[in-house]
C-alpha cells in the first residue's frame, strides 16, 4: 500500500485529513505544496480537480467532488474500517460537520492568520498575504487582529453548544469518536496552531473532550 496526502500543512481541510490518518494509525506519505501551486493535485488527479486535500491511494487518486463533500473522509472510513460514518447518524453528523466547517472554522482560521508571521516560513508569507488579501480584501489580516477580542468571543460562542453535548458522552455523538470529533477536533488545531491561544477556560467539557480526542488518535 502506498498512501499519499497531498497538502498545505495549515489548511483546515487537510487538518481534518491528517486527523483521520492520525486516528487509524494510518501510515502515508505527506507532500507539502505552495497554496498559490496547485500543478501537482492537478496533474496527480488525472486533470480532475487542483483542491487540496488530495489523497493518492497506490496512484489511484481521491478528491472531493464538491466543497460540501467528504469523499475522502469516507473513503478512509471504508477503506480502513474506521467507524466514523455509522449508518444512524448519517443525517444528524451532516448537519454537524457543516456547523464545523463553517460556523467554527472562520473565527479559528482567522484567528491563526493573525499571527502567520511568526509561524509561516518568511519565503511563504508574502504569497499567503496575498492570497488571503485576494479573497478576503486589503488588510484583511490587520481588521482580524484590530477584531481580536470579538473572534475570540465568536469561536467561544459557536463551540458552546458542543459543551452542552459533551455532558451526555464522552464523545459528541456517544461513547465513540466520530467524523465530526476530528472535524472538531481540526478546527481547533487551526485555532491553536500558532501557539498563541488555548481553549476557552469556560467550556471545561470541550478541554477535557479536547485531549480524549487526541489520546483516541494516539492509542489507534
Amino acid at each position: 500500500m502506498s498512501l499519499k496526502l497531498v497538502q498545505f500543512p495549515w489548511s483546515t481541510y487537510c487538518m481534518v485529513t491528517r486527523a483521520i490518518l492520525r486516528f487509524g494509525g494510518i501510515q502515508h506519505e505527506i507532500i507539502n505544496i505552495p497554496p498559490l501551486d496547485r500543478s501537482l493535485p492537478w496533474r496527480l488527479s488525472g486533470h480532475r480537480s487542483y483542491r487540496v486535500p488530495l489523497l493518492v491511494d497506490d496512484d489511484a487518486p481521491v478528491v472531493e467532488s464538491d466543497h460540501d463533500t467528504q469523499v475522502i473522509a469516507r473513503y478512509l472510513d471504508e477503506r480502513f474500517k474506521l467507524g466514523l460514518f455509522p449508518a444512524h447518524l448519517d443525517g444528524v453528523q451532516t448537519i454537524l460537520w457543516r456547523y464545523i466547517e463553517n460556523e467554527v472554522e472562520d473565527p479559528a482560521f482567522r484567528l491563526n492568520d493573525i499571527y502567520f508571521r511568526e509561524w509561516l516560513p518568511e519565503d511563504e508569507q508574502l504569497r499567503h498575504l496575498q492570497y488571503k488579501e485576494r479573497r478576503f480584501g486589503p488588510s484583511c489580516i490587520d481588521q482580524w487582529s484590530r477584531s481580536q477580542s470579538a473572534l475570540l468571543d465568536q469561536l467561544t460562542d459557536r463551540l458552546e453548544p458542543f459543551e452542552f453535548m459533551l455532558a451526555h458522552h464522552a464523545f459528541l455523538l456517544d461513547e465513540s469518536p466520530r467524523f465530526v470529533d476530528l472535524d472538531l477536533a481540526a478546527m481547533l488545531e487551526c485555532f491553536l496552531w500558532s501557539g498563541r491561544y488555548e481553549l476557552p477556560a469556560k467550556l471545561p467539557r470541550v478541554r477535557d473532550w479536547h485531549q480524549r480526542i487526541n489520546a483516541a488518535a494516539c492509542s489507534s
